[in-house]
């Protein structure tokens, strides 16, 4: 139906009318993602060790470290944000599902609301009650004739 010469036409759209194809788009790009920053980690421990290996005439001991510091609070910080983006891809993925299922259910929690109104608007008409026992007849035993605490158990043994 779409095609390459509808100047509307996007790849995309397809993938985002589809909780399955968006899943399994975030997922393709989630993956390749990871792969990048395995090797941005390698990259960050290789350049870590080679500019606190490079010394200066008259640098004391410390000072390679101090001038590698920007340059590995800088790779950490893409490391991190790449962290952030990779569970940000995971969690869109959960609430495209979500949203779909919320649509799907969205007819079927205004139909009850809509009951619930109209019950609400008409009660039922109450029953009138029972007519109580007359005198003289066995009463029912309702399964509640026995003591009410641990106190009215009187010479009967608990448990």
């Amino acid at each position: 139906m779409n095609s390459n010469n509808d100047p509307n036409y996007s790849p995309l759209r397809d993938v985002a009318q589809s909780p399955e194809a968006t899943a399994r788009y975030l997922a393709d790009v989630q993956r390749v993602l990871l792969d990048i920053g395995k090797n941005l980690e390698t990259l960050s421990i290789e350049t870590q060790v080679h500019l606190r290996d490079t010394h200066v005439e008259g640098d004391r001991w410390y000072h390679a470290r101090l001038r590698a510091m920007p340059v590995e609070r800088a790779l950490g910080n893409v490391l991190k944000n790449l962290k952030n983006l990779t569970e940000g891809l995971e969690k869109s993925a959960y609430k495209r599902r979500a949203h779909d299922e919320a649509v799907v259910n969205m007819a079927k929690e205004r139909k009850e609301k809509e009951l619930e109104k109209q019950r609400k608007k008409n009660p039922p008409l109450l029953q009138a009650a029972p007519n109580p026992p007359q005198q003289g007849a066995q009463p029912q035993n309702s399964g509640y004739s026995g003591p009410t605490s641990i106190f009215d158990l009187g010479k009967r043994e608990s448990a």
